[in-house]
């Protein structure tokens, strides 16, 4: 039984930019312009198409930002969770903000990378597929043939029934986490708000059969530093994006 288009979707908005400096200097990632729009701009357009209604953003590096942003209206609801006092990367953030999600299936997204065009469409597809009776989590996931400024060696195997293994020791891997899931938020549920990353839960969902990916049948644009970000704007300058 696949789930229902979720109403919420949580935006990991927290993080410290690193690799984006100096342009992060003064600005937050999500914050910074690719193309002449905000990276969050991009990356919010298809929720807001294919029916999210509910944000709950999770902000630490420059938050007032960020809360700014969202302060002057739009098609979302939007809620923080306030990570000031300690960032706690992608599995703590997601313990920190468990009780905003309320019990139904989430998108959980990135705010560094984008598909192009910007349909809805993989947000209806991610959706439908999943599974929350045999599933966990599924992941969107790029073809590496098909990505820009993703700078790996792939993440992930996946098999005939969208079982995901991680790439582990081999050189190589079909697969990049294109920055998207949908999550049963009940997996947070007795997890210590403690800074961890996400990566210890798929693990798990791993081991179990869990976790499942989805084909981003679109190109998949990474904007994780300077020089990604110039490769991105050439490449929407080429594409009419």
């Amino acid at each position: 039984m696949s789930a229902a288009m979720p109403h919420t979707a949580m935006v990991l908005a927290a993080g410290l930019g690193t690799r984006m400096r100096p342009l992060t200097d003064d600005r937050p990632k999500p914050l910074v312009e690719v193309g002449g729009k905000k990276l969050i701009e991009r990356v919010l357009a298809p929720f807001a198409e294919a029916g999210v209604r509910r944000l709950v953003v999770n902000v630490h590096y420059l938050a007032e930002q960020v809360e700014s942003y969202f302060s002057g209206g739009g098609p979302f609801e939007v809620v923080f969770s306030d990570e000031r006092a300690e960032l706690l990367e992608t599995g703590g953030g997601l313990v920190k903000a468990r009780p905003l999600l309320g019990d139904d299936p989430v998108f959980v997204f990135n705010t560094d990378a984008f598909w192009s065009p910007g349909s809805p469409e993989p947000l209806k597809a991610l959706a439908a597929a999943f599974d929350p009776q045999a599933e966990d989590e599924r992941l969107l996931v790029a073809d590496m043939g098909r990505t820009l400024g993703f700078d790996g060696a792939g993440d992930f195997f996946m098999d005939e029934d969208g079982r995901l293994t991680r790439r582990g020791e081999a050189p190589s891997a079909p697969w990049a986490y294109a920055g998207v899931r949908i999550l049963k938020p009940q997996v947070y549920d007795g997890r210590a708000p403690v800074r961890f990353s996400a990566l210890k839960v798929w693990e798990e969902q791993i081991a179990a059969g869990r976790l499942k990916g989805l084909a981003l049948d679109a190109f998949w644009l990474h904007v994780g530093d300077p020089g990604a970000l110039r490769d991105a704007e050439m490449w929407l300058g080429c594409h009419g994006g």
